[in-house]
């Protein structure tokens, strides 16, 4: 809650900011799609979010917690941001602007049903395709999830000036084009359907594995991709959307055991599978076979489909294989990409031996598509070290060290690579 206690200031002792905090986490991103259905704009909506939380401060030490704080900051938002049009209407004598602010005043119709579907709602405004695909994403991560910019300038790799400069001008986009903050109807809703999956997945991915930082993942990002892909697939029940709800389920599924209690990272081969989230394998995979029976599917259900595989076998040694490298080649027809190529490498390594795998690694490093993917570089290293090169291996670990931000990743390439080192 680092913006809302810098605007506010501290809170007497009387109120732990553990509390606050603790509220702010869960419901700043919630009430702030609200405000700007009720306010219609992004600036104003910020600027009621800071104002209800400063007041929560204010208030909450003596008062208490209200029973409802998402409905209590939304409300005293809402009535921030009038007070605040009112003051600045003096200044702008303007019948329009006047307009605006007494339809502000009027009593919301309930919002037990509004409430839910708002962050939906802002999805859909953030992924409207009069924007840049990559100011769709960066605004979806803003505004909906609340990563600060500094995080998402490392996600995209990019300085956090030029991320900055992508969010404003995507905010002053849907101001000046009138973009709509609503779900679009059943004829457009198809044709958008693809940037939201994606931004949700990204979300998801940020969340399962964080791009930087102390921490392997943060269940918060991932919890709320989940839901917004259920709320989506709800509206617009789709074999994509099941695959993709599917896909983030399964990998979700394992969570638990990727990391180790000192926060170490696990490697799929070294997890205690009795940790796997068993409700959610079975979601997973039922909704991947309904997605891969209505022959419609696309890359999403094609990737639950190998984490399916993964999640059905009882042990690593157990693993499809031969199955997996068939998705791959199915899902590289569909959607080529480089990492998808190494993915399989990495499939056909297990299958029939890590030379194989890392004839195809070592094209793909040499067509430099992937030279500044550290996953690469690891899974090189890997492959050299299974099969005993530790000298390669040992190079190739220090060049994934190199390139890796994520400080749980770091810690894992230091420890292979001093065990090759001692070899």
């Amino acid at each position: 809650m680092t913006d809302a206690l810098d605007y506010a200031g501290t809170p007497t002792p009387a109120a732990p900011a553990t509390d606050i905090d603790a509220i702010y986490r869960v419901e700043s991103r919630r009430v702030l799609a609200t405000l700007i259905r009720l306010l219609g704009d992004f600036t104003l909506a910020e600027e009621a979010l800071h104002d209800a939380f400063r007041a929560a401060l204010e208030q909450w030490p003596t008062e208490g917690l209200p029973d409802n704080p998402r409905a209590w900051l939304v409300s005293a938002g809402r009535f921030k941001a009038i007070d605040g049009l009112r003051r600045r209407a003096r200044f702008v004598p303007l019948d329009e602007h006047e307009a605006y602010v007494e339809s502000l005043q009027a009593d919301p119709a309930d919002e037990s049903e509004c409430i839910e579907d708002d962050r939906l709602r802002l999805v859909f405004t953030c992924c409207h395709p009069a924007l840049a695909p990559e100011a769709q994403i960066a605004l979806t991560l803003r505004e909906v999830c609340g990563l600060t910019t500094e995080e998402i300038a490392a996600a995209f790799l990019v300085p956090t000036s030029t991320l900055a400069q992508r969010i404003v001008r995507a905010k002053n986009k849907i101001r000046e084009a009138r973009i709509p903050y609503e779900v679009p109807d059943a004829a457009a809703l198809p044709d958008r359907l693809a940037s939201v999956l994606r931004v949700i997945y990204l979300v998801f991915n940020e969340g399962y594995s964080a791009s930087s930082g102390p921490d392997l993942v943060r269940p918060d990002l991932s919890a709320e991709a989940i839901r917004l892909a259920r709320l989506l697939l709800a509206l617009l029940p789709e074999p994509e959307v099941e695959g993709l709800l599917g896909l983030m389920l399964l990998h979700d599924s394992r969570r638990a055991a990727r990391a180790s209690p000192e926060g170490d990272l696990i490697l799929l081969e070294d997890q205690d599978r009795s940790l796997w989230h068993s409700n959610q394998i079975a979601e997973g995979i039922a909704l991947v076979e309904r997605a891969l029976r209505s022959r419609r599917f696309g890359a999403y259900s094609l990737q639950a489909a190998i984490a399916a595989v993964h999640a059905d076998a009882p042990k690593y040694d157990a693993t499809d294989w031969p199955q997996i490298v068939g998705l791959y080649d199915a899902l590289l027809r569909l959607e080529p990409s480089p990492v998808i190529e190494l993915n399989r490498a990495v499939a056909i390594a297990m299958a029939w031996g890590p030379e194989r795998g890392l004839t195809l690694i070592d094209v793909l490093l040499k067509n430099g598509a992937l030279e500044n993917y550290h996953l690469a570089h690891a899974a090189r290293a890997d492959l050299y070290r299974r099969l005993g090169r530790t000298t390669e291996a040992k190079a190739a670990y220090e060049r994934a060290l190199a390139l890796a931000k994520q400080e749980t990743e770091q810690r894992y390439l230091r420890g292979r690579l001093a065990e090759v080192a001692g070899q």
